[in-house]
């Protein structure tokens, strides 16, 4: 950048227009947004290990205390329908802190819980809370960027998404080594007082004054419907929830499978976790440079077809036991390393033609992946819990996916909003 009176920005550089602050530090911004990102999903995950002794200590079914788990995915669901639109009106910081203070409470209120009702409800609230992070980090990334620039950054985002319910386990079995099922929500709580802190002093405003709709019921309504009118929007929104239910049905099913069925036990299994977690690590940060020689939507493409053809080598093996544990764990990992470059550029692309209403268009798009998902995931369980059931809902997720996007979304014709949407980042 140049002294004096006009600062010249760099070629890669961008300040956001109107009235909004300017971006001074877009490594720790996207930091800011990852944690946003993974608020949710911790929130689900980190306190399963302590399930068996929260049913006992509140004197109450395993089956009964399952729905504190089911109360968050539908707070995260019902939040994101609500929170997009309220964005769009008033813009993202508000929302965006809000939400996580509202986090906070409900983590204390479960922490003093005295029933598994009352918990539950708290759960509802407390997924509420995380859903603004959740959708609105996806909103942020759409003011600042479009196309290329937007799945890369996303790409970035979907590794904390697909990481953290694979490691948030692995957190709260340590968190409980230290403390009862209840110190859980005490360090949700703390995480989401240093979010919210580091969102209020790093989080600029991205959506401009001018740029923002009225909040208004048929406003949001029409919004929706002009959504769900978009066969390429809703199709790519379709993409991305069946793919994330691929991932959840190993997330759900992966223990399982690994210890029950091959005999690990839990350090050798958190092991194999970890290890096929590396997989969706590396497809998102290929993906990063992939989008230096290709357009999303091929990416998405040819993500989608490879994964297809790999989850059909599972379900193979699955179902004929072929090739013992590492012959069930090399395509199970090969579908998590497609799904990796899925997860990041269909979301990119569907946003990207809905810049006048990116965080209603966000919204939907992740409350229908927490839905999809969360739907389907537990299939794995109804079918039996072993190799065969994941391989079906994992092949099913991904191959129906593949298909929506081939038919009915067909992204190679989806053209990007012409609205100024690759709004620039000021680099101090």
């Amino acid at each position: 950048m140049t002294s004096g009176s006009r600062t010249e920005p760099a070629r890669d550089e961008q300040t956001v227009p109107g009235d909004t602050a300017p971006v001074s530090r877009p490594g720790l911004l996207v930091l800011v947004l990852g944690a946003l990102v993974a608020l949710g999903p911790l929130s689900i995950d980190m306190y399963l290990p302590a399930l068996p002794s929260i049913a006992t200590d509140l004197a109450t079914s395993e089956s009964t205390i399952q729905l504190t788990l089911s109360g968050t995915v539908l707070g995260l669901g019902l939040g994101q329908l609500l929170v997009g639109p309220l964005s769009d009106a008033v813009g993202r910081r508000v929302p965006l802190i809000a939400g996580t203070l509202v986090h906070v409470v409900a983590s204390l209120l479960c922490l003093l819980a005295p029933t598994v009702e009352l918990l539950t409800a708290a759960r509802v609230v407390q997924g509420l809370g995380a859903s603004a992070g959740s959708v609105l980090a996806l909103a942020v990334v759409r003011d600042l960027y479009a196309d290329r620039k937007a799945a890369t950054v996303l790409s970035r985002l979907i590794l904390v998404m697909g990481v953290s319910p694979v490691l948030a386990p692995t957190v709260g079995s340590a968190v409980l080594k230290w403390t009862q099922w209840r110190g859980v929500f005490v360090v949700l709580a703390v995480l989401g007082i240093a979010i919210a802190v580091f969102s209020a002093l790093l989080l600029p405003e991205t959506l401009p004054k001018q740029r923002r709709q009225p909040l208004r019921v048929g406003a949001t309504v029409r919004t929706y419907g002009g959504l769900f009118a978009d066969s390429a929007y809703i199709g790519l929104v379709l993409v991305a929830g069946l793919a994330m239910a691929g991932l959840f049905a190993f997330v759900s099913g992966g223990s399982f499978v690994f210890q029950q069925e091959y005999g690990l036990d839990q350090q050798q299994f958190g092991l194999m976790f970890g290890a096929s977690a590396v997989w969706l690590i590396a497809a998102t940060q290929l993906n990063a440079r992939l989008m230096r020689r290709y357009e999303p939507h091929q990416v998405l493409v040819a993500a989608s077809v490879f994964a297809t053809v790999s989850a059909a080598v599972l379900l193979v093996v699955a179902v004929t036991g072929a090739g013992g544990m590492f012959g069930l764990a090399v395509p199970v990992w090969a579908v998590l390393f497609f799904a990796g470059l899925i997860l990041p550029n269909a979301p990119a692309v569907a946003l990207s033609a809905h810049g006048e209403a990116a965080g209603t268009a966000a919204s939907l798009l992740g409350a229908v992946q927490f839905g999809v998902g969360a739907a389907i995931s537990p299939v794995v369980g109804v079918l039996g819990n072993n190799a065969r059931a994941m391989g079906v809902v994992m092949f099913a997720g991904i191959a129906l996916a593949t298909v929506v996007l081939l038919l009915v979304a067909r992204p190679w014709r989806v053209t990007p909003a012409g609205d100024g949407t690759a709004v620039p980042v000021v680099v101090h």
